[in-house]
Parts: C-alpha cells; sequence; structure tokens
C-alpha cells in the first residue's frame, strides 16, 4: 500500500488550554500529509491549479483516542482509502512519539472547475493521476477498508 509519513513537530500555539492539540489542527496535519502522499505520487496541486481545476473538501472527519501536547512528534500516516473516477477519499492515522495512535480520519474530494465549481471526471481530464490512484487503491484492497 503507497502510504505517505510525515512527521510534525507539536507547536505550542496548536495547543488549548488544556495543553493538548486542539480538535482544527488536526485538520491542518491532514492536508499536509495529502499533500505530500500527492507528491509521493508525482503529482502536485498545483499544477492541477494551474489548468483551472480545484479539489475542495466535501466531507471530513476525525476521531480522538490520545492527546498529543506540546513538544511531541506527530507521525501523520496518509493513504488513499477510496477512488471512484470522481472522489477521492483520503484515510489518515495520527501517532504520538511513542507509537500509540491518536486520531483517525478521512476527508472526501472532489475535482472542480474554479470557474463555476461544476465537478470533472478525473479520469478524463488527468489520466494519469487516475492511473496512479487505482494502483494505490488497489495495492489497499484487503489491506484497510
Amino acid at each position: 500500500m503507497i502510504t505517505n509519513e510525515t512527521e510534525v513537530k507539536v507547536r505550542y500555539q496548536e495547543t488549548d488550554q488544556m495543553g493538548v492539540v486542539y480538535h482544527a489542527n488536526y485538520f491542518v496535519w491532514f492536508e499536509i500529509g495529502r499533500t505530500h502522499l500527492i507528491e509521493d505520487l508525482g503529482f502536485r496541486y498545483a499544477d492541477m491549479e494551474e489548468e483551472g481545476i480545484v479539489s475542495p473538501v466535501v466531507d471530513i472527519e476525525a476521531k480522538y483516542k490520545r492527546p498529543l501536547r506540546y513538544g511531541q512528534i506527530a507521525t501523520v500516516k496518509t493513504y488513499i482509502k477510496e477512488y471512484d473516477g470522481f472522489r477521492v477519499v483520503y484515510g489518515y492515522e495520527v501517532y504520538t512519539d511513542d507509537g500509540t495512535l491518536a486520531v483517525t480520519g478521512s476527508s472526501s474530494h472532489v475535482c472542480v472547475k474554479k470557474s463555476n465549481f461544476r465537478p470533472i471526471s478525473i479520469k478524463k481530464h488527468f489520466p494519469d493521476w487516475h492511473k496512479a490512484y487505482e494502483q494505490a487503491v488497489g495495492e489497499a484492497d484487503g489491506v484497510r477498508n
């Protein structure tokens, strides 16, 4: 399975009054991991955007299991959970520096024309991305569901 692992050092400003990472900051970390995964596959969001296409989040969720605190190193593991030619669902696992699972999550994305936000087919407009995503999902079959 193609998985990206990105380390993030927890900064003081990412914590809340309880001294743990504020819940919304995990979504930022998800984006960092997702961007790195796409780069690992050989692509860049910037190239897509130059063609007038953007990929908004249409659904996102996180489940919090253990807190992360200032100064710790978080490891964000990102993978492609589902892909159907139009919609991509990325999966995320965030681990503490001792390897404990802290957060799981997913985000769903579609590609749309920036000018009118009408959906486009990744398969048709970005065949190389399509092929790479299908391969990544194929490698994940039976491993994660």
